[in-house]
């Protein structure tokens, strides 16, 4: 192995777990909390009505939970960066929507109601978040459970 593929593999790993380590944060930040708070927050983007918004969040904490486990441990590594990478461009598409309407958002729900960053500042930090998921789909195979079964399948 060479020293450029080696590096690849490495700036691969370190972008797999940083994606899924966030997911895993986000995820587990909201699945403990009321989902009343995450609702509110989803609700405030002006987008769907209540009902969705409740069924929303219910369901996006374990959707995060899940592709940051499996990111992180290299299962279903190609297909759990590209929903990650899917999962990032809808909030930019929501955030960027609020900022554009202008809209009076106190708490994005990022990462759970306590969270208070300007959507700004959360519009730039999924970019980094989203560079990492399209890292992990490029270089992310290496060192995980997908390649050990690859290797001895």
């Amino acid at each position: 192995m060479n020293e450029e593929t080696r590096t690849k593999d490495i700036i691969g790993l370190l972008a797999r777990l940083l994606a899924g380590g966030i997911f895993i944060y986000a995820g587990f930040l909201k699945a403990v909390a009321p989902a009343e708070e995450f609702a509110y927050a989803i609700e405030t983007y002006k987008v769907v009505p209540a009902g969705p918004a409740m069924f929303a969040a219910l369901t996006v904490p374990w959707i995060e939970l899940y592709l940051g486990v499996f990111l992180a441990a290299g299962v279903f590594t190609d297909l759990a960066a590209l929903a990650a990478g899917a999962m990032l461009l809808g909030f930019e598409g929501l955030l960027l929507q609020a900022m554009i309407r202008k809209l009076p958002v106190t708490s994005c729900g990022c990462f759970g109601a306590s969270m208070h960053n300007s959507l700004g500042y959360e519009f730039f930090q999924n970019l980094l978040f989203l560079a990492a998921a399209a890292l992990a789909w490029k270089y992310g195979g290496r060192f995980s459970i997908d390649s050990t079964l690859e290797q001895h399948g």
